[in-house]
């Protein structure tokens, strides 16, 4: 995927901290986005990624430190209402209207932008467009499919044109089919053809496959970024060397395998299993499971050196950070 990024950031965030009594939600996170750029925000539930974009958006207020946070120039903390004119968010549980219809829930969150009828109306119509749900305009909301809501909380938030757009898991309980709609929504934003249009795209995900588009990566557990990079970067980062394994039964072949002093972690993707490997031992590691699981009542299908993939790297960050 193409990313052409201006030099400016249109997402600038430093010290982030947010505490609630004794319990540290974001602790220190900074980052930046730039135009035409999809940031995407991994870790595991808890770790704080929801808090981070509530703060990005003026939902929250930093709690301590000497936190800064800049949208499209503008400081968020000291002239919030004008910095959210410039942000799109789209919250986990995006509360539509169900009672009206979709064209009615775009009119009234342009309205609450303060856009004039002369400006929602053509703006409703190309936004609809753009989602693919003008045919469904005159739809009650609450009879839409889980992935067209979706898409009608991405119109909602992009009714006033904004320059940042901040996403937290926006495709969480829909199909797959509808993830991969909802994905080339987003990266036709982000590659719009005139460079002043493409807006920053701040966005949290669950999926591993979802982080492989983003431009750049950032991995969050106990309250702070741990690591960021493009998903290349992060591959060529990844400490070891990884193994595939597939067969039967998988768990005893799990227990088995972990025997090796060589391997550091073991991991279940569907139905194999990869295995972390010291860097270097690959080879050596290989060859033993070869001559030593056949005597144990297993079943082996295949078992080979592979690149590692997103998974491998972020599942060895949890391992290293618990």
């Amino acid at each position: 995927m193409t990313n052409s990024r201006n030099t400016e950031p249109l997402i600038e965030a430093a010290g982030l901290y947010k505490s609630y009594g004794d319990v540290i939600a974001v602790e220190d996170v900074s980052l930046q986005v730039a135009a035409g750029e999809i940031y995407g925000l991994m870790g595991p539930d808890g770790a704080g990624k929801t808090t981070t974009l509530r703060l990005l958006c003026g939902a929250l207020r930093p709690t301590s430190g000497e936190p800064s946070i800049r949208i499209a120039g503008c400081d968020l903390l000291k002239n919030t209402e004008q910095a959210r004119t410039e942000i799109g968010y789209l919250p986990q549980r995006f509360s539509l209207y169900e009672e009206m219809t979709v064209l009615e829930n775009i009119r009234f969150f342009a309205e609450v932008r303060g856009l004039s009828p002369q400006e929602w109306r053509p703006r409703s119509k190309q936004i609809l467009e753009f989602v693919d749900l003008s045919e469904f305009s005159d739809r009650r909301a609450g009879h839409l499919s889980g992935g067209m809501k979706q898409k009608l909380g991405l119109a909602a938030a992009l009714v006033h044109s904004p320059r940042v757009l901040l996403l937290d898991e926006p495709t969480t309980g829909v199909d797959p089919l509808t993830r991969q709609d909802f994905w080339q929504l987003i990266i036709r934003l982000a590659a719009a053809s005139e460079t002043n249009r493409r807006p920053a795209v701040l966005i949290s995900t669950p999926y591993m496959d979802e982080a492989a588009r983003c431009h750049r990566v950032a991995f969050m557990q106990h309250a702070k970024l741990k690591v960021e990079g493009s998903p290349a970067e992060l591959r060529a980062g990844f400490q070891g060397q990884v193994l595939e394994l597939s067969g039967r039964p998988l768990p005893l072949l799990r227990r088995l395998v972990l025997k090796d002093e060589d391997i550091q972690d073991v991991q279940m993707f569907g139905d194999r299993l990869h295995i972390h490997v010291r860097a270097g031992k690959a080879e050596h590691v290989l060859s033993r499971l070869q001559d030593e699981l056949p005597a144990h009542d297993v079943h082996i299908d295949r078992l080979r050196s592979v690149p590692p993939q997103l998974e491998d790297v972020f599942m060895s960050l949890v391992e290293g950070y618990r």
